[in-house]
């Protein structure tokens, strides 16, 4: 079965199937997102007009059994941005979109404004149906109803409220192998999907697979790459105690926002930590070591529950606790997790989101700490769509805006996460250039400059961290093109035969002769590939730029500002 593109006009209500085009058959994921993007989208349109397109595309590795290969990849021009834009996601749609033989996905058009619409995804191509019964239901509800209609178990793809109501954080979900949900979190694509008035997309393979061009070849890479994953000490680390396990870590380093970004340290931050969450999992017999798609290795997810034991979210992430906790100054997990999940059940960036109520509580929209508060906004607010919900759905810097506050940490109108420029300098270089606003997965400096991966950075120093940034965004565009879970980085960044395993199994899935500089020059292509869409689309170097308190008010306690000159800044592009 060879990949195939299939392309869905809403405006017409018509589908199609097209041959993959020839410059386009050696992409994947965000290169290919990327790619589509830039080729088929005018820069200076409105991102939720007619002229955006929505596109999904697995990874080069999707469907196969190569460990932690289950991201989905989600592009269009942001509304949140006015950027290009790639978010991906775990859960079962990268492999089920794969194994239908589906190259990408592409949505264009805009429906009529009194219809809402679902997409079925087999082999065969796409199916339009027009959908009434789950307008306006929350995420949970969508899967768990869409479970009971189809007879056969499906991939699904899903905008909340948020995406319906064209918030600006709006994310889009997908359902994971246990039924919850994961997130193409950032830059609102989830309103995207709201503008072309498609409520789900439904992924059945019907027994489809991916043809492997040397099994033994890739069955022999796989078993290297996988062991290399498990054996990497931050990989063990984060299958214990999961992504939260940071607090603590950047805590110790100064480098936690706290108080809307006013110090670097939380008082309360072993309260939330990870390490105290792994032991309430314990006791109220939630699940430490979880998967958010089949085949990975590291299993850094975990199934929080109450205290009454009840299921309450699942893959409970430190970006997102750290931001209702440190940032919001919330000491209750269980807050925090409530907040989660109704983030998950809106489908609403729960990073943006939640640093907007940091912005707000400065406002004195409410008092910092009050967690309950949060979660009431939420329900009472957002939830319906009122005025200051839709204000706070539309980002941390419609918050600044709308209430006149001047510490709004945002870059390209995306909310910074969890790690101060300030002290962690490396940071400051990825949130300042990455095409896709502020992104810490973008060039994941945390890794040299805290966490002695891949060598050593002085955090606190400038030194160095231009480079470092530059060779993470390119290594990571061409992850993010695999497939692969971003935290095969650790292991590749550590381990000599890591990264040539990944290359093989590249090689012996298309039958192909990639090399390291093959791979290295995609990274680099996906990336001038997004900055000239988005000068096309108006930004240039004055847009690289942190929000001026950082230049201006040092951050205890190591009491340092950014110290990047512009000249520093833009010499990232010089590759």
């Amino acid at each position: 079965m060879s990949d195939k593109i299939f392309r869905v006009n809403m405006t017409e209500l018509t589908v199609s199937v097209e041959e993959v085009p020839q410059n386009w058959a050696g992409l994947g994921g965000r290169g290919l997102t990327s790619t589509i993007v830039a080729a088929e989208v005018p820069p200076t349109c409105h991102p939720l007009g007619p002229n955006n397109k929505l596109v999904f595309a697995p990874g080069l590795l999707s469907g196969t059994v190569a460990a932690n290969s289950g991201r989905l990849s989600a592009g269009a021009k942001s509304p949140l941005t006015g950027t290009i834009k790639e978010a991906n996601a775990g859960g079962t749609s990268a492999q089920l979109l794969a194994r239908c033989g589906c190259k990408a996905l592409i949505i264009e058009g805009q429906a009529k404004a009194d219809s809402w619409y679902s997409l079925a995804v087999t082999p065969a191509g796409v199916a339009i149906s027009e959908e009434k019964e789950l307008i306006g239901k929350g995420n949970y509800e969508v899967v768990q109803t869409l479970s009971k209609r189809f007879e056969s178990k499906r991939g699904v793809i899903t905008i909340g409220p948020a995406g319906e109501m064209k918030m600006e954080a709006a994310n889009i979900s997908v359902m994971d192998p246990d039924g919850n949900l994961r997130s193409n979190g950032r830059g609102g694509l989830g309103a995207v999907m709201g503008s072309k008035r498609v409520k789900f997309i439904s992924v059945d393979p019907q027994g489809g697979k991916v043809t492997i061009a040397d099994p033994e070849a890739f069955k022999q890479a796989n078993r290297a790459f996988a062991k290399a994953l498990v054996d990497n000490p931050v990989s063990q680390t984060l299958g214990t105690y999961g992504t939260n396990v940071l607090v603590n870590v950047i805590n110790e380093a100064g480098g936690l926002p706290t108080r809307n970004f006013t110090s670097g340290q939380f008082e309360g931050h072993d309260k939330i930590s990870g390490e105290t969450m792994h032991d309430l999992i314990e006791e109220r017999g939630g699940v430490v070591k979880h998967n958010c798609h089949a085949g990975c290795v590291i299993q850094c997810s975990q199934i929080y529950n109450d205290a009454n034991k009840q299921y309450k979210t699942s893959g409970f992430e430190y970006e997102s606790i750290w931001a209702l906790g440190a940032d919001c100054c919330v000491e209750d997990l269980d807050d925090i997790a409530e907040a989660d999940r109704l983030m998950d059940d809106l489908g609403i960036d729960s990073i943006e989101t939640s640093v907007a109520m940091g912005v707000a509580m400065e406002a004195g929209v409410l008092p910092f700490g009050d967690g309950p508060g949060v979660c009431r906004i939420l329900r009472e607010e957002v939830a319906k769509g009122t005025a200051l919900g839709r204000i706070i759905g539309n980002g941390a810097g419609s918050v600044g805006r709308a209430f006149g506050v001047t510490r709004v940490p945002v870059v390209k109108n995306q909310a910074i996460p969890a790690y101060d420029p300030r002290t962690v300098k490396g940071m400051a270089i990825t949130y300042a250039t990455t095409p896709m606003g502020a992104d810490h997965t973008a060039g994941y400096a945390v890794a040299t400059n805290i966490l002695n991966v891949g060598g050593s950075v002085d955090p606190l120093s400038k030194d160095g961290q231009v480079e470092l940034s530059r060779n993470l965004q390119i290594a990571t565009a061409a992850i993010d093109s695999t497939g692969m879970c971003l935290f095969i980085a650790f292991a590749a960044l550590d381990d000599p035969n890591c990264l040539p395993r990944l290359i093989d199994l590249i090689n012996a899935r298309f039958g192909i002769n990639l090399t390291g500089d093959d791979v290295t020059n995609l990274g680099k292509t996906i990336l001038k590939t997004e900055r000239a869409f988005n000068q096309a689309a108006g930004f240039n170097n004055a847009d690289d730029r942190l929000p001026e308190f950082f230049y201006n008010e040092p951050l205890p306690p190591h009491n340092l500002v950014v110290d990047f000159t512009g000249e520093e800044i833009d010499s990232f592009w010089n590759f």
